[in-house]
């Protein structure tokens, strides 16, 4: 069966934030409550507040897409970037209310929608745009994330893709034939 360009690319871009998503998860299982909280110094931010930030976004951006200014009313960025001190469970309860508010607004969207209009901070965007400015945004997040785990696992850090110096037996292993593993 041959899809559509359209259909093709919200599929494939639902399978890679899926699996950004995961990075993220599999990282904080690696983690202690109080490793949520940790942050490299004062100019970083900690899991914590990336998490918040990044599901504050995705509630904003992603909720009623289509007919609704992205940067809500509601919403309160600078608040994102304080310190709460929530609970491990707390915070992944908002990086899970987060991404199915994403992962249910681009699992709706047909081909049709990617060359539709929307806006963010009343900016015209077209939907393919404004998938791929999310596609760069919450990567690059979940790649902090990773970072400041790694920062605090340090040697007792779990790899979550092919580690230093094993590219070869990676590359004569079944990995290779999985795209998904590929990164």
């Amino acid at each position: 069966m041959n899809a559509s360009l359209g259909t093709e690319y919200l599929q494939t871009t639902i399978r890679r934030l899926r699996y950004y998503k995961q990075l993220g998860e599999k990282t904080f299982g690696q983690l202690a409550d109080a490793d949520f909280h940790f942050a490299p110094n004062e100019a970083s931010n900690s899991i914590a507040v990336i998490i918040q930030h990044v599901s504050g976004n995705m509630l904003s951006r992603w909720t009623n897409f289509l007919t609704e200014d992205g940067e809500k009313a509601w919403r309160n960025r600078d608040e994102e970037f304080q310190v709460h001190n929530y609970s491990k469970q707390q915070l992944l309860a908002l990086w899970e209310k987060g991404w199915q508010c994403f992962l249910g607004a681009l699992n709706s969207l047909t081909e049709n929608d990617l060359l539709k209009t929307i806006y963010i901070r009343e900016e015209p965007l077209l939907v393919i745009d404004a998938i791929n400015r999310q596609l760069a945004h919450y990567p690059y997040h979940v790649g902090q994330i990773l970072y400041i785990g790694k920062q605090i696992k340090n040697t007792g850090w779990q790899s979550l893709s092919i580690e230093k110096g094993k590219s070869e037996a990676y590359n004569k292993s079944d990995g290779i034939k999985d795209p998904a593993k590929n990164h």
